[in-house]
């Protein structure tokens, strides 16, 4: 398909009002309902809907600049959280024409009866995130009313045909491609009246309350990342379709590790003699424990890598960078002063090549001393 930023139009660093607003115009522009019979413009509109798709969700825009396609393989073509609607491309009319336009395209579907979505925080261990886990979320909720089983009559009565929609939901005037269809302000859009109100919940067919839902956390997610449970936000009115829940993602520190894309960053610890020697020790990962070698002369501050040990998400592993830390010994004795200082004396005396750094800073600041 090529870039995504591209089909759309936008540069990488554009804004999601931005990449919204491209999506808009180019959907406008290339929607079947306006080039009927046109397979070229059919094809572009299929191509700014899958760019969209992946580029005006955060999470999968985040792994899409991080991987490219194939980091989101699958998920531009699936719905991913995008309502059903014209022309069986899985679009949200919504997101192309705004409120006021969108039920031009909509027909009879009844947008109005939907539940609304809802948010919530949902704060991980760091083993939690990288290894995926359910856990369960407790969450304010207006759930389906068991008095009337959602349909918002009172037990024995039945709900009516509205008489100014007969039923549809919605009003039309005017004729051709910009005819305006309003939700019918009697019934609300959901085409029914109601003579005899449930006394529970006063014919809304719905009442507040707390649902505990589980989520499933994949492997590797991030901070900030959202995760869309379909279905999991208010019921609908009258047994209109639940909204959806998005639980947004908060990871706690972890004492030793930390993390920077997919990659573990890991502080190591060493004396300054096995700096100096060499040797080989033990480190954690996420799963197990490995040697790690630690060549002879290893200076502060040097990165070893372990292949494939950090962060596995969406199929794309990452490394686990071991940084080293040199400990300089505090509290010497006197025999252990001496110790040093014998061997300052000894390397002092050596070649230039066993302290190259420091030979070559203390020329570069003699030098600049006698320009002063």
């Amino acid at each position: 398909m090529g870039d995504y930023y591209q089909t759309l139009g936008v540069d990488r660093n554009a804004s999601a009002a931005d990449i919204k607003a491209a999506y808009r115009k180019l959907a406008m522009k290339y929607h079947p309902d306006r080039n009927q019979g046109d397979k070229d413009a059919e094809h572009r509109f299929k191509e700014v809907q899958q760019a969209y798709q992946v580029l005006g969700n955060p999470e999968q825009r985040q792994t899409y600049d991080q991987f490219g396609e194939a980091g989101v393989s699958g998920n531009g073509r699936q719905a991913g959280g995008f309502g059903g609607g014209a022309g069986g491309f899985g679009i949200n009319i919504d997101d192309i024409f705004g409120d006021a336009f969108g039920d031009i395209f909509r027909g009879g579907e009844r947008r109005s009866n939907r539940g609304q979505d809802r948010e919530t925080l949902l704060t991980l261990d760091f083993m939690e995130a990288a290894k995926g886990c359910e856990k369960q979320v407790q969450v304010p909720q207006v759930v389906e009313c068991e008095t009337c089983n959602g349909s918002g009559a009172k037990p024995g009565t039945s709900v009516s045909t509205c008489g100014h929609c007969h039923g549809q939901g919605h009003i039309q005037s005017g004729q051709g491609f910009f005819s305006m269809v309003q939700t019918c302000p009697y019934c609300r859009g959901t085409g029914q009246t109601i003579d005899s109100p449930c006394t529970k919940c006063h014919g809304e067919g719905r009442v507040s309350d707390n649902r505990s839902l589980k989520v499933k956390i994949p492997p590797g997610v991030d901070n900030g990342m959202r995760i869309r449970l379909s279905g999991g936000g208010d019921a609908g009115p009258r047994g209109g379709q639940a909204g959806d829940l998005y639980v947004h993602i908060r990871i706690k520190p972890h004492p030793l590790f930390k993390r920077e894309d997919n990659n573990l960053i890991l502080d190591v610890v060493v004396p300054i003699t096995v700096a100096v020697l060499g040797k080989e020790i033990e480190v954690p990962t996420l799963t197990d424990k490995v040697r790690l070698k630690i060549p002879v002369g290893t200076q502060n501050g040097t990165i070893l890598r372990l292949r494939n040990k950090g962060i596995d998400f969406n199929g794309q592993v990452g490394d686990m960078l071991c940084r080293i830390k040199v400990e300089v010994p505090v509290k010497l004795n006197q025999e252990q002063k001496e110790l040093f200082k014998q061997l300052d004396e000894s390397i002092g005396s050596g070649t230039n090549s066993q302290q190259p750094n420091w030979k070559k800073w203390i020329n570069e600041v003699k030098n600049f001393i006698k320009q002063l």
